[in-house]
């Protein structure tokens, strides 16, 4: 019997107040697969890392390349993990900041693309970033990671 290793992801929730109360930062997964979809195809920006890297550092490493941008410095607020509903593990962190999503500049993936065609098309890992309220990004966000957003309210109402 083959034992699987569950997949683990980390990444960085970015938080502000405005005049609209409290933001928070998602990415649209980019690629052809999700190129139509928004609801439940929003994200914290995160990736996955091996059990010997420590997930805060998978945190940084990935926002920086989902953004193409440097994380923030600044205190960070735990939020702890989640499951997915792929069986996914994903471990994120809330750090207050501000970021105009017109800087960013997404790492990319490349894949087969259409599929069985042979050709191997290069795609942003992010094809879009903007600023929600907890209410918007709610049903954008993929299923499992709202829970980040009732934690992030507990700790900043």
């Amino acid at each position: 019997m083959t034992v699987r290793a569950t997949k683990r992801s980390a990444g960085l929730l970015l938080f502000r107040h405005t005049d609209r109360g409290l933001e928070v930062l998602l990415g649209h997964m980019g690629g052809p697969f999700w190129a139509t979809k928004d609801e439940g195809a929003w994200s914290v920006p995160k990736g996955e890392y091996e059990a010997d890297e420590p997930a805060w550092e998978a945190a940084r490493r990935e926002f920086q390349e989902e953004l193409g941008i440097a994380p923030p410095d600044g205190p960070a607020l735990p939020l702890g993990e989640v499951a997915q509903r792929n069986g996914k593990i994903v471990t994120a962190w809330a750090v207050e900041a501000d970021l105009d999503p017109a800087t960013i500049a997404p790492g990319t993936f490349t894949m087969e693309w259409p599929p069985h065609s042979g050709r191997v098309q290069e795609f942003p890992e992010l094809d879009r970033v903007a600023w929600f309220t907890p209410e918007e990004a709610r049903p954008l966000m993929v299923p499992g990671q709202g829970t980040f957003l009732d934690r992030l309210a507990e700790h900043s109402g």
